[in-house]
């Protein structure tokens, strides 16, 4: 028997031991049952009565445990559709073309310094985006794709306002749930934040009651996604028989470089326009036409550490020029946060083989000391069947990979979205749900892990369970282009982004 067979035959055995272990009790109580006399049936009768009120008591404490369980437990959260925004046709850009964007970027700067500009910096931003892992149908704002490009106020709020406002006419178009019926609504835009805030504008375009409850989150970063699902689970246990809407977007213009600094360059090469609407409900009777039943959430928070914290920083560089810096640690501190994560979602999501396996190895690392140099790598492929990681970059998905021991298939759906969308912030793990429902893959009972990583430093997850076998919804982004993907150069191994930021 193979090693392979043996670890299959462990987590079967493990994991089953309660079913396995009922069996033979059950013969064996069947079997004492069969060799009782009417004597010992009429006896234990009469034993009953003589303690009627005792077996009242406990019957009474049995059934008031119950009520009490069944009125104080969490209501369900269920996912009943989510819609993803496509931009329109004219705001697609190639690998080619985008440099051109950053080429008439640089000439409209009106701080650009034209006798000590270093013609390099072209060169640079070349590279990086072919090697990026970004294709040729991303998209860029409206106010970017202009000659000359545009970064005023009201080109920054047209972006914002076009997004969010297609993804939600389409999530209510899906689900024909009348917008007044929104009880709940949290927004997150990490870098734009105006006045009225977007929860308001969201209010005044579709018309919301005016008793909602709405919270509008910046400065979260990529995996605020993450944590607007969070906050309407929280608020979903609170408030009963109401809807939550969530809206994730990030904003592409306010924070477009024309500097000299490599580091606040790579976010031009990285960030694209994208957003994501979701509405989630607390209703029993939403289940039946819910994609989707929350699971888990798990926030990690390594902002403590001055590193983590420092390493991707919205600022100004030396020349007043307002960008975002990703430092050259971003890949080490993102595997750290993540590692911080799981350590706190596998327990509740790992069958009982793993976690013994991951105690001993623990244990072991204890006693023994230097001696076992690694950590003991948990197969949550056992617990996870889809993988939907933060489309951040094509080096932070190499190392999650390696990391979490996923084959490639594992990660499809993540590189995937990186080549079509690019980095579209805290919405992009959406798109990559999308995309597993366009292959037809979300079956009835698959778990889909959503992992999200943003500034702070954060990582974020959450965990949902397939109520049915899902299709992807109407007007899907993945709709016209998923007979395409995978691409073979989503293999190809990214060095790039770690050169260009040494």
């Amino acid at each position: 028997m193979t090693s392979v067979n043996v670890k299959l035959l462990y987590h079967y055995v493990l994991t089953n031991f309660f079913n396995l272990s009922l069996f033979p009790l059950t013969v064996l109580i069947a079997g004492k049952a069969s060799q009782l006399t009417e004597n010992d049936i009429l006896l234990f009768f009469t034993h009953l009565q003589d303690n009627l009120i005792t077996v009242i008591v406990l019957i009474t404490f049995t059934i008031f445990g119950l009520v009490l369980y069944i009125v104080t437990r969490p209501k369900s959260v269920y996912l009943v559709d989510y819609s993803c925004y496509l931009p329109p046709p004219h705001l697609k850009v190639s690998v080619s073309s985008i440099m051109d964007v950053f080429y008439q970027l640089r000439k409209a700067d009106p701080l650009r310094n034209v006798a000590c500009d270093d013609p390099s910096w072209f060169d640079f931003l070349r590279k990086i985006q072919e090697r990026s892992g970004l294709g040729d149908e991303t998209y860029i704002s409206p106010g970017l794709i202009q000659v000359p490009p545009q970064k005023t106020f009201a080109a920054v709020r047209e972006e914002t306002e076009m997004v969010i406002i297609g993804a939600l006419e389409n999530l209510f178009e899906n689900t024909k749930v009348n917008p007044r019926e929104i009880g709940i609504l949290v927004v997150n835009s990490s870098v734009f934040n105006p006045t009225p805030s977007l929860c308001a504008m969201i209010v005044n375009t579709f018309k919301l009651r005016s008793n909602i409850k709405s919270v509008n989150m910046g400065g979260m970063g990529c995996s605020a996604g993450v944590i607007a699902i969070d906050l309407a689970k929280d608020l979903l246990h609170v408030h009963k028989n109401t809807y939550a809407l969530v809206v994730s977007t990030e904003n592409t213009t306010i924070n477009a470089y024309a500097g000299e600094n490599r580091s606040m360059m790579m976010g031009n090469c990285l960030f694209r326009v994208g957003g994501a609407a979701i509405l989630l409900s607390n209703k029993p009777g939403d289940r039946r036409r819910s994609k989707y039943k929350l699971v888990h959430t798990v926030r990690t928070n390594t902002g403590a550490d001055d590193n983590s914290f420092r390493c991707v920083q919205q600022q100004e560089d030396e020349m007043g020029k307002l960008g975002v810096s990703l430092s050259k640690d971003l890949i080490n501190v993102a595997g750290t946060a993540v590692k911080k994560n799981i350590s706190t979602l596998g327990p509740l999501i790992l069958p009982l083989s793993e976690k013994f396996l991951f105690f001993v190895n623990f244990i072991a690392k204890k006693l023994l000391k230097d001696k076992i140099k690694h950590n003991y790598v948990p197969d949550f492929k056992l617990a996870i069947d889809h993988f939907c990681i933060h489309a951040g970059g094509r080096g932070v998905l190499d190392v999650l990979e390696k990391n979490l021991r996923l084959s490639t298939i594992d990660v499809e759906a993540s590189r995937s979205t990186l080549h079509r969308f690019g980095n579209t912030s805290s919405s992009s793990i959406w798109y990559e749900l999308a995309y597993i429902e366009a292959k037809g893959r979300m079956k009835k009972g698959n778990r889909a892990w959503q992992i999200a990583l943003g500034s702070g430093f954060k990582c974020n997850s959450a965990v949902w369970v397939a109520l049915r076998n899902v299709k992807a919804s109407a007007n899907s982004p993945w709709e016209h282009c998923i007979d395409r993907y995978p691409v073979s150069e989503l293999t190809k191994s990214d060095t790039c982004v770690q050169n260009g930021r040494s």
